[in-house]
């Protein structure tokens, strides 16, 4: 199996894999590396400084609001995720009309399983910001994840109709349609591959459709990025998507492998580092499933 057999060396360098290509032993390619993200001096920095300034008596409402904000996405920004919320909360206590903050809350939710909690918060953000983009996407992978595919479908479809240029919005509809129709999910996808532009996302649908061999994707993400942090962003999403390829192929275990590798990078700002520990979550909530299933079907046989 492609990427599986290095997965367990492609983390130990920290990172990405390569793969034969046609199923022919080859010599594996030197992997792109990208140092997992730690916090820098520049975020500490800014944390004490803003809880420095929550200390003061002299600021305002808005101020204030507006530094608890700040501050909980620094923590955001760091995996803190706990931290971050307190702020959120704090600075929506002192200003509700503020999209981004429940934008983020609705994400939370969705990690957590409290869909109902995230739809609310979507639907404040966008009862706010009724052009916000972004919480237009979340909302639709919330009920995705939800179960509540047909809505998920519906306005993932209307999101994608907005902007088909986008690679991104092109995946998450497959994803989504793929629940109901696969080979029309496959046929989207594909017409919408041919059509792509110059951005560099179309390499992920590339993978998601196996029309890009996984060595020369990623040797192309490498070649892309520009510095550490842009190569380790671009690998959290590459793993991601070809993890959610693997899933929905049945192959459970290089999807796991790969999902891990997606959270090893600490990305913990980008929705694909967010979603590997719940695609996890169903992954192993499958298997227990399926094994219960079969001590259950041994069982009627043995009597």
């Amino acid at each position: 199996m492609k990427w599986f057999s290095v997965l367990i060396a492609g983390v130990v360098l920290m990172m990405s894999g390569c793969s034969s290509i046609g199923g022919q032993s080859q010599q594996w390619a030197p992997p792109p590396m990208a140092v997992p993200l730690q916090p820098s001096i520049q975020q500490e920095v800014q944390i004490a400084r803003t809880t420095q300034l929550l200390l003061r008596n002299d600021i305002n409402d808005q101020e204030r609001a507006e530094l608890h904000f700040q501050r909980g996405v620094y923590y955001d920004s760091l995996g803190l995720r706990e931290l971050a919320r307190y702020d959120f909360n704090q600075s929506l206590s002192i200003n509700p009309a503020q999209p981004d903050i429940f934008n983020l809350l609705g994400v939370y939710f969705t990690q957590v399983g409290q869909y109902d909690a995230a739809y609310e918060a979507f639907d404040s953000t966008l009862e706010l910001d009724p052009n916000n983009q972004y919480a237009e996407r979340n909302r639709a992978i919330a009920l995705y994840y939800g179960d509540r595919v047909d809505l998920a479908l519906e306005e993932m479809t209307r999101h994608y109709n907005d902007d088909p240029s986008d690679p991104f919005r092109a995946l998450w509809l497959y994803i989504v349609e793929h629940e109901t129709n696969q080979q029309q999910a496959f046929e989207k996808l594909t017409t919408s591959y041919a059509n792509r532009d110059q951005q560099w996302g179309w390499v992920l649908v590339g993978l998601m459709l196996n029309e890009v061999p996984e060595d020369d994707a990623f040797m192309e993400i490498a070649a892309g990025a520009k510095d550490n942090l842009t190569l380790a962003q671009r690998l959290t999403e590459a793993y991601f998507y070809l993890a959610k390829r693997h899933q929905l192929e049945g192959e459970y275990a290089e999807a796991v492998s790969l999902y891990k590798l997606s959270l090893s990078l600490n990305v913990y700002e980008y929705v694909e580092h967010r979603y590997a520990f719940l695609e996890l979550g169903r992954i192993f909530s499958d298997i227990r499933a399926e094994r219960k299933q079969q001590l259950e079907e041994a069982s009627q046989e043995s009597e």
